[in-house]
């Protein structure tokens, strides 16, 4: 397409610039061909001119669209060049914090210089078994693509880690390392552990400190990973290149010498390190020159621990670890030896050199003899041999050589023993190669090193060439699609430059050769050998000892000073000699390959005559040595397929995440990541599936342009819209697209939506405007009305006015008239009202005076008269007591005249004296009455006295009073008009009293209720302090008892952990005595003394306790006997009540000939007086058994051991008992028996009634004071109240229904076994019918088949445990066991088994029988534990046995549980709590199996259906994706949908309740299922760009919806599996959040409280837009959400842990199946056992 297209206006292009490489700018107008010029402006608003150069015309890179920043694969922008690449690293390492990219086949790491929390095993779990491109870049994705390689294609596979130092190199090869040992399980033993023991062991002795980094490596190593045939790791092996030994006694300013140095020097206070007499890193010279001994953050005495631990576990011992660490501390020596001057040409070292003296003692040789050679050196001639001593310069030259050369030979011993250890006697099937090699190297200095390592570098980058273009080539010929060869930079050139014929490392051998060889003269033959001949070769203009070599990656100039020392790498013979005179036997070994080769050579040259130059050739030199290696070392890499990992230093600082442009640049031109984004632009980068292009684009196409041909449909698409057909090329699945055409594209269709935006926004426009107009129109016309309105309402109002006020007037003249009136009236009726009111009081005062007149005369009158009355009466009462005592005196005489007379004296004397007596007694209550009426006389008298001074008093009052009447009389009418008012306002008083008397009442009940209310308040205040203190009660206890439950999960966890590691090793036991078994013979195991001892001690008891047991059996058959005796008294009872019941039967039959007796006949009362003495003797009877089982009771109460011995001769007339009760008439008893019956039920209703009657109480008394209650509240308050009151009495009435219906469930079933029963019955009696039909005809007899009482148990012989547990354990078929059976059948046949063994009383059957059972479960878990239905119905039945042991067991918590006859079954002999507790263990080893199980087969749906799959189609988009492209990007056949995870999860549901396991047990299952969908879903989901977008926010959200409906089905809403999809629902949420504001962030913060901080920042950092329509989160934002999340305490861990297994809790869960009632189906092949 033409420029002028792309280049318009608002394009963006990329600028160059010196300080950030490239800068951004956007096109302000369009450009032109032929323009000079390009206007643009910068991104801070600066405008420019950008010139073109006219003669190439080149234009600035164009920028890819918003949507394209930022992807995984550098491959997927559509503009693939340098600024875009150096922009999409920039993003996602700085903005994203992602320091993995993808750039085709290369994974780019960024070092960011901090930990991350990105390489847990998690994490590991998530990217193993998982596609390249489904995930994040990341290094263990290289390192599964890499596994799955090596499993898929059968071929060896390499991981290429390069870059500079401290860029991370030998971090990302450990943490690959660390992934092949955690994803494959090896045979033997440890095998992954001892792989990365080497790790610390090569960084200790082969990393130090550098200007740039603090753990660079300074050697290369390539380590092969071995794998046997079922790809699990067997061993490794090492191989290292080029060791920097220099370092070991030269360092540069704040850089240090190997690790392992100052790990020792920090480790000298320790016993062992005393003879080494080493002190701090300061005290020696080869580790003081850096003056930085330390590293910020490390402990070197810690890591030296870490050291001699790897050590260890690589199997070398502590003896060899302290001679590695002598000679070490001897080459610490040796650097501090001191040399010293005697002339120019001769030096000396004093014999009492103390660091000498250390370092001859430590490497066991002769103090004086290492002197002298430090200072001398042998030469050799034809003829002679001399000592010649050297200068001081030459012997520090000799002293360093002689450490380089120790150290070097230790560091390869060292790593001959860690790949001795690494081998493994499995034969290697394949291996995967791990290349840590340094990246290329260029300094202001550079040396043979630096040449060395640049070289390593032209071979692979050549090899990496290459290998992308095949693989370019491969990915062409796949898609059968035209393509042309490939230019692209090839360094062969540069390569023949150096290890050619005549390079530059054959002449360095050639010039190392000879005998007066120098740099100079090597650096004139370079010169004069390539100079003119290779063009990659040049001299610089200023120097004569340098040399320039054009690298693929940049030009480098190097220094000729020490090449030639470098490569020759001598060493002073005699030095080497001396040490092998030692007789310590590690330096021995170091130097044993010198004497191999110097033997080897002096045979051949023997041999051949040329002994002496032989010798001379025999050491190669260090150029050879690497060129050999590094030619073996592309051998290898080439047999292999590679995968490449390019580790970049992001600045030289080491600050955390962030960029330096310049240097990123630098390195990605040097490690090759320019040249593949070359390669793959010169080609089709961009490639899309014809799916993902129609969905992306399909909005260019019109509605006729869609086919259901989707292929075809493309083609006609990108026909009409690019012309150029060279741009794309169409494959058999992919289109392929030139660099560029995917921005045009996107260009394309955003043009087409920006222009559908703006139709759309011009008809909402035109919509709001119209809307606007009409609801201003609308506006109008109402306050139009409302104006008119006012404007009536107005006139209206005057009318009104004017006609009120002429109202007004009339009614105001007419009210002054009448008013007048009123007041002329009221004058007049008030004159009238006095006069009438004088003439009335004159008229009342007349009478009044009268009446009051005739009154005084009435009681004055009456007063005379009765005065006179008394006077007349006294007179009366004188004269006749006067008559009366006359007529006594002459009544006297006569008597004293006959009392003279002795005749009369002698008749009065009989009977004198008893009628003195009798007169005497009368004459004594005489004077009593005398007495007492003289008191009643002297009372009257006072009474009298007091009545007249009272009447007396009285007529005084009236005389005074009568005086008053006549002085009040005249002020009379004045009185009675006071008293008329006085009326009146009593009247008013009267009102206003009973008017304040009912205020007063009101008041008074007011404050009645007041008080009531107050003591309410008052009982409510007291019940809320008390209620308060319950709650604070009760918070604590909750807090106690949570933590209590806390303790007890970890508890319960970790004892379950333990368990599960104790099986582990159980098994693996087991396993390596089955070894042992197989691989030694059987020997006879000896007696145990000790063991026979202890048997014959508890035989002796058990015998002791055998006699005890039979004396007790003694004494219970004496107890029994007497409990027989008893038992025939209440059967004679028992009979005499049927005699009863016959005699009612004859008294009462109807076809018998006699006639009951009548009411008042003769035996009638006969009857009736026999009930009476019947029921005397009778209740005599009773008193008598009373006294009888008491007496029993006593006796049974007795020691044991003694007799029951019953005298009934105690009891009176024991011998007649039964005579009187057979002579009691039958209808008596009946008659008492009818009574007792009526008495009963009588009571029992009488109770059922007073119970009801105290419900109704209570339930009136509770409704009552609710009814109180609720008066008091409000009307609101009121109404809930009685809502709630309702509530509750309607779920007291559901909950009585719910008891009702279980208990009629139960009824049911109890009458649907008892019919199944006597279906049996009948089937047996029809069989039996149906024999007797066919059997010959004969005499009929007929037989009842006697029902057969089972009890619950299996009988079985000694030995058949075996033959039992292989048909019931190991060889059952669960499938069909679960369809056809009871469920938990093999666990209730084990079970009767169990308690035939305990009724025998057999010890040694029963624990056979549960271990055997145990084994034989373990067994079957251990071979089929990958088969669900399997672990599933093993499970269920573990329990149900374990249920069995603790229904049976006879344990009272228990019991209560089980019905009657269960009861009967329990055990006798034995308890078995102990197995109970091992059947528990299994029990959650199988649960944890069938964890493991379900989670392998949901481990391949979840991400599949949670997060892939569109259930709502249309509502994801599709970005333009690179190389790694992911494998299940649309839903097509054969993909994983949501219903097959439904359905997964229903069939292990089904499976499960099939199988009869506890539904507790199946909540915690479902549980542990949906955590794992949610552990797995959202661990995906945090390491995967590509799914972090709106879209798929309502994708989760939809899918968790769908599996919350799936538990509502299932009615599992309550077993917390809700609760466990929180993080997951969050997650989705905070997706399809607003994130711009600081109240967003505050809202992401209340809301996700399922998430850490780090998942929360992590969601949001890899947030993507998948349309143009979304936003980026900004940093700005992100930094807010830190700052609120920063003092949340939790877990910085980025995933969760799917691998976690909640604890298990398997509660006890009764069997309602009656033992008796089990079937054992005839396809068990359990013929052998007898139901007993």
């Amino acid at each position: 397409m033409a420029a002028a297209e792309l280049y318009s206006k608002y394009a963006r292009v990329w600028l160059p610039d010196a300080a950030e490489v490239w800068k951004s700018a956007e096109l302000t107008k369009d450009y032109t061909p032929g323009d000079q010029t390009l206007s643009l402006q910068l991104e801070d608003g600066t405008k420019v001119e950008h010139k073109i150069d006219p003669r190439t015309n080149n234009l600035p890179p164009l920028r890819n669209p918003d949507i394209l920043v930022g992807e995984n694969d550098l491959t997927a922008l559509s503009y693939l060049h340098e600024p875009a690449v150096l922009h999409n690293l920039k993003v996602r390492f700085i903005d994203s914090r992602l320091i993995y990219t993808y750039c085709g086949i290369v994974l780019v790491a960024i070092n960011p210089y901090e930990r991350l929390p990105i390489y847990d095993a998690a994490i590991i779990n998530a990217y193993s078994g998982q596609n390249m491109g489904d995930m994040d870049p990341h290094i263990f994705a290289v390192a599964e693509e890499a596994y799955k390689q090596m499993a898929r294609d059968e071929r060896n596979q390499s991981i290429i880690v390069s870059g500079e130092s401290g860029a991370g190199k030998t971090v990302s090869a450990k943490y690959a390392m660390r992934y092949f040992a955690t994803v494959s399980s090896s045979g033997e033993a440890n095998v992954e552990e001892r792989v990365l023991a080497s790790s610390p062991i090569m960084e200790a002795l082969g990393n130090a400190k550098t200007t740039r980094n603090d753990n660079s490596s300074r050697f290369g190593k390539y380590i092969e990973i071995g794998f046997d045939t079922k790809y699990c790791i067997t061993g490794a092996n090492m191989r290292t290149y080029l060791l920097e030994k220099s370092r070991v006694v030269f360092q540069a300013h704040s850089e240090r010498n190997y690790h392992i140095f100052y790990q020792l020097c920090a480790s000298s206070h320790l016993p062992e390190f005393k003879a080494f007499r080493l002190g701090c890193a300061d005290d020696f010279h080869c580790t003081n020159q850096g003056q930085s001994p330390v590293i910020d953050g490390v402990d070197d005495a810690k890591e030296m621990c870490n050291t001699r631990r790897s050590f260890s576990l690589l199997g070398i011992g502590e003896s060899d670890q302290m001679e590695i660490y002598q000679i070490l501390s001897a080459i610490l020596h040796l650097s501090n030896v001191e040399v010293k001057d005697q002339s120019a040409d001769r030096c000396s070292i004093k014999q009492d050199d103390v660091h000498l003296m250390v370092f001859c003692d430590l490497m066991g040789v002769p103090c004086e003899e290492m002197a002298h050679w430090l200072c001398h050196r042998k030469l050799k001639t034809t003829t002679e041999t001399f000592v010649k001593p050297v200068p001081k310069i030459n012997a520090i030259y000799g002293r360093d050589a002689l450490a380089k050369h120790i150290y070097a030979r230790l560091f390869s011993w060292i790593v001959d023993s860690i790949n001795s250890a690494l081998k493994s006697t499995v034969k290697q099937h394949s291996f995967i190669g791990v290349l840590d090699i340094y990246g290329f190297e260029t300094f202001d200095i550079n040396s043979f090193e630096q040449f060395c390592i640049n070289y390593a570098n032209e071979k692979l980058q050549q090899q990496f060439n290459l290998h992308v273009f095949k693989l370019e080539q491969e990915e062409y010929m796949k898609e059968e699609i035209p393509w042309t060869l490939i230019d692209f930079y090839d360094n062969q050139p540069c390569i023949n430059l150096i290890e050619a014929k005549l390079g530059v490392l054959d002449l360095l051998d050639e010039e190392c050769k000879m005998p007066k060889g120098s740099d100079e003269t090597w650096a004139q033959k370079l010169y004069n050998t390539l100079l003119k001949q290779n063009a990659h070769f040049e001299k610089p203009r200023l120097s004569n000892r340098a040399f320039i070599i054009h690298h693929f990656a940049d030009k480098v100039e190097y220094q000729c000073v020490g090449f030639l020392e470098k490569n020759k790498d001598t060493v002073n013979e005699e030095q080497i000699n001396v040490l092998k005179k030692s007789k310590f036997d590690l330096l021995l070994k170091l130097f044993e390959d010198d004497e191999k080769a110097a033997n080897s050579s002096n045979k051949l040259t023997s041999s051949i005559g040329r002994a002496g130059s032989a010798k001379k050739d025999t050491k190669k030199t260090v150029g050879l040595q690497f060129r050999q290696s590094l030619h073996l070392l592309m051998e290898t890499l080439n047999a292999t397929t590679p995968h490449y990992v390019r580790c970049i230093k992001p600045n030289d600082h080491k600050a955390p995440f962030t960029l330096d442009p310049v240097r990123a640049v630098q390195q990605l031109r040097a490690c090759g990541i320019l040249e593949t984004i070359r390669i793959s632009a010169a080609g089709f980068p961009s490639r899309w599936t014809y799916q993902e292009f129609f969905s992306r684009y399909r909005v260019l196409m019109k509605q006729k342009d869609l086919l259901p041909d989707r292929k075809q449909a493309c083609k006609n698409l990108l026909e009409k819209l690019i012309k150029d057909q060279g741009k794309y090329q169409f494959g058999k699945n992919k289109i392929f697209f030139r660099a560029g055409q995917v921005a045009f594209l996107e260009k394309l269709r955003s043009d087409k939506l920006r222009m559908a935006c703006v139709s759309i926004q011009k008809t909402i426009r035109c919509w709001l405007a119209r809307k606007k107009y009409l609801r201003m129109r609308e506006s109008a016309i109402t306050i139009q009305k409302h104006v008119r309105g006012h404007q009536a309402r107005c006139y209206a109002k005057f009318l009104l006015q004017t006609r009120a006020a002429i109202i007004i007037q009339r009614n105001v003249r007419m009210w002054s008239k009448r008013k007048l009136y009123q007041q002329q009236r009221s004058a007049a009726i008030t004159v009238q009202c006095f006069w009438r009111a004088h003439m009335a009081r004159k008229q009342y005062h007349k009478l009044m005076y009268e009446k009051k007149a005739i009154v005084i005369q009435k009681w004055v009158k009456g007063w005379l008269a009765r005065q006179h009355y008394k006077r007349i009466l006294a007179a009366i009462i004188l004269l006749q007591s006067c008559v009366r005592r006359m007529r006594a005196k002459r009544e006297l005489k006569k008597l004293k005249v006959e009392a003279r007379s002795v005749e009369h004296f002698k008749k009065l004397n009989i009977g004198m004296e008893n009628k003195i007596l009798q007169l005497q007694h009368k004459i004594n209550e005489q004077q009593k009455e005398n007495r007492e009426l003289s008191e009643k006389l002297s009372v009257t008298e006072k009474a009298q006295t007091m009545e007249i001074e009272r009447q007396s008093s009285e007529i005084e009052n009236l005389r005074r009073s009568e005086q008053e009447t006549r002085a009040k009389a005249e002020r009379l009418p004045s009185l009675l008009e006071q008293l008329s008012f006085l009326q009146h306002e009593l009247e008013n008083t009267r009102r206003e009293k009973e008017d304040l008397e009912e205020q007063t009442k009101v008041v008074d009940e007011l404050n009645t209720k007041n008080n009531l209310l107050k003591n309410d308040v008052d009982e409510l205040n007291k019940q809320i302090v008390e209620q308060a203190q319950q709650l604070t009660e009760i918070q604590t206890n909750a807090e106690n008892t949570k933590q209590l439950e806390q303790d007890l999960t970890e508890e319960r966890s970790r004892y379950q952990s333990l368990l599960s590691e104790h099986l582990h090793l159980e098994e693996r036991h087991r396993d390596l005595k089955e070894q042992m078994d197989l691989n030694t013979d059987e020997t006879q195991t000896a007696v145990d003394l000790p063991v026979l001892l202890k048997l014959q001690r508890r035989v002796k008891e058990l015998e002791q306790e055998k006699q005890s047991l039979w004396q007790q059996l003694d004494k219970r058959e004496e107890d029994q006997q007497e409990k027989a005796k008893r038992q025939e008294l209440e059967s004679e009872n028992k009979k005499l009540k049927q005699d009863l019941n016959e005699l009612r039967k004859s008294l009462t039959n109807e076809n018998s000939d006699l006639v009951p007796p009548a009411p008042g006949s003769l035996p009638y009362k006969v009857l009736l007086e026999q009930l009476n003495s019947s029921t005397e003797e009778l209740e005599m009877r009773k008193e008598e058994v009373l006294l009888l089982r008491s007496h029993l009771v006593r006796q049974e109460d007795s020691a044991l051991g003694e007799g029951v011995k019953l005298d009934l001769s105690e009891i009176p007339s024991y011998q007649d008992v039964h005579k009187p009760l057979k002579a009691v008439p039958p209808s008596c008893r009946l008659l008492e028996y009818q009574m007792h019956e009526q008495e009963r039920v009588h009571n029992e209703r009488y109770m059922k009634l007073v119970e009801e009657m105290n419900k109704l109480k209570d339930e009136k008394e509770q409704q009552q004071q609710m009814l109180a209650q609720s008066l008091l509240l409000p009307e609101d308050a009121r109404i809930e109240a009685s809502l709630k009151l309702e509530i509750t009495r309607l779920t007291r009435e559901n909950l009585e229904l719910l008891e009702q219906q279980e208990k009629q469930d139960k009824t049911i079933r109890k009458l649907k076994k008892q019919l199944k029963l006597y279906m049996k019955k009948v089937e047996d009696f029809e069989g039996n019918h149906k024999e007797l039909m066919v059997s010959p005809p004969g005499r009929a007899v007929n037989i009842t088949r006697k029902e057969k009482e089972y009890q619950g148990m299996l009988e079985y012989k000694q030995g058949d445990e075996s033959r039992l547990l292989k048909n019931l354990v190991i060889d059952l078929k669960p499938r069909g066991v679960a369809v056809s059976f009871t469920p938990g059948l093999p666990a209730y046949i084990i079970f009767m088994c169990v308690r035939y063994a305990d009724i025998v009383n057999d010890d040694q059957r029963v624990s056979t029988l549960l271990n055997s059972t145990i084994s034989s479960i373990k067994g079957v878990i251990k071979r089929r534990g990958n088969d669900f239905e399997v672990v599933s119905f093993w499970l269920a039945n573990t329990c149900r046995l374990m249920h069995c042991l603790k229904q049976y067991s006879g344990d009272e918590v228990f019991m209560v549980h089980n019905t009657a006859k269960q009861n009967e079954h329990c055990l006798t002999n034995f308890e078995l709590s102990e197995y109970q507790q091992v059947f528990g263990d299994l029990a959650i080893q199988i649960y944890r199996q069938l964890i493991k199980c379900m989670e392998d087969i949901l481990q391949h749906l979840i991400v599949s259906s949670m997060l892939e799959n569109e259930t709502i189609q249309g509502v994801l988009g599709s970005k333009p994706t690179g190389l790694r492209k992911r494998s299940t990007s649309f839903s097509e056949e054969g993909a994983v949908t949501m219903e097959v995870l439904l359905q997964r999860l229903g069939l292990f549901h089904t499976t499960m309740s099939q199988h009869g396991m506890d539904s507790d047990l199946i909540k915690q299952v479902v549980k542990q299922q949906f955590y794992i969908i949610c552990a797995v879903t959202l661990n995906h989901l945090l390491l995967r760009k590509d799914m972090c977008s709106w879209g798929k926010g309502l994708q989760i959200r939809y899918n968790v919806w769908q599996l919350e409906e799936w538990l509502a089905e299932r009615e599992l809403t309550d077993c917390g599996a809700k609760e466990t999809l929180e993080p997951l629902i969050q997650a989705a949420q905070l997706l399809q959040i607003k994130k711009k504001t600081e109240a967003d962030a505050q809202a992401i913060c209340n809301m996700c409280t399922g998430l850490t901080t780090a998942q929360i920042v992590k969601v949001l950092t890899l947030y993507t837009p998948v349309i143009e329509f979304e936003e980026r989160v900004s940093p700005s934002f992100i930094t807010t959400i830190k700052n609120l999340l920063k003092d949340r305490a939790e877990s910085s861990t980025l995933m969760m842990d799917a691998k976690k297994i909640f604890t298990v809790t398997l509660p006890f869960t009764p069997s309602s199946v009656a033992l008796d009632t089990v079937q054992i189906p005839s396809s068990l092949n359990l013929g052998f056992l007898t139901r007993i």
